[in-house]
């Protein structure tokens, strides 16, 4: 009898322990904000209060000849700190830059171009927190100023968790005034995401991309279709999160610039790849 009295007692502490463990646990995820993917946002915000400062680093590589840009690569880099308002709000500053070089062998020329394309403020607000509905749905709104341009980017984020499974779904709205304002273009793009956790440490996934642009809103001139593995490493207080997309179909519906049947090569690139790192405070 007491032999059993001991076994019920272990047991019980046992349980407890074991309770407590996933608690800590729970908190320390519930307050992380990393990334499981480098292009689809996913619903969750950060927490009241919480700091995370991010380097983003996106390659664009691979135009052809005949639109005169052999050779492409087009660097976007991103500086940002980020701050939990509200447990459902949060917003974003980023500085961001852009440096592009190509080759046009047609003119036997080379071009370099360095380019600060201005202050960024990210703003999303929880509507439905995945932790208490079927699916978490966050809204996104971006403006961005450099002084002879602008952008107001919008998102629908959707997302959820199913045991190590996540996934998350953006529709995504832009509108970009270039050449001093003067010129105008939209932007359509679809994201969707979907990774699982190998450990506590480590997830893998793919991510599939669809972005379209409209100028001037008067005719859809393209669309690029990529898809990708992405891969991300979170420790406590830091993570990071790599995607490598090659262009899988692409199509000029205006003109056939490029010469190709089955890619965008004039207003897309063959292979998006983008690195996003933060540490959180």
């Amino acid at each position: 009898m007491k032999s059993k009295s001991k076994t019920n007692l272990l047991t019980k502490l046992r349980t407890k322990l074991l309770l407590g463990m996933a608690g800590c646990l729970a908190a320390a995820t519930a307050g992380a904000n990393e990334r499981y993917f480098a292009y689809a946002y996913e619903p969750e915000t950060m927490p009241r209060g919480a700091w995370e400062v991010e380097q983003w680093a996106t390659l664009r590589l691979g135009r052809n000849e005949v639109v005169g840009q052999a050779g492409y690569q087009n660097w976007e880099l991103r500086h940002s700190v980020e701050y939990g308002v509200t447990d459902r709000y949060t917003v974003e500053v980023y500085a961001n830059e852009n440096v592009e070089s190509f080759r046009d062998p047609m003119a036997g020329t080379s071009s370099t171009t360095f380019t600060f394309d201005g202050i960024s403020l990210e703003n999303r607000y929880m509507v439905l927190n995945p932790a208490e509905h079927a699916v978490g749905l966050t809204l996104y709104v971006e403006p961005r100023f450099s002084g002879v341009q602008a952008e107001m980017e919008e998102k629908i984020i959707l997302g959820q968790r199913h045991g190590d499974w996540k996934w998350a779904f953006n529709l995504v709205h832009a509108t970009e005034w270039t050449q001093h304002f003067h010129q105008t273009e939209g932007e359509v793009e679809a994201d969707f995401g979907i990774a699982r956790d190998l450990t506590q440490h480590w997830a893998v996934g793919l991510e599939l991309r669809d972005h379209n642009e409209v100028p001037d809103y008067h005719a859809w001139e393209n669309t690029a279709v990529y898809l990708g593995p992405v891969v991300s490493y979170r420790r406590a207080n830091w993570w990071a999160t790599l995607a490598v997309l090659p262009q899988i179909y692409g199509a000029n519906f205006i003109s056939d610039v490029d010469k190709n049947h089955h890619l965008d090569l004039e207003g897309h690139e063959r292979w998006n790849i983008r690195l996003i790192f933060g540490i959180q405070f």
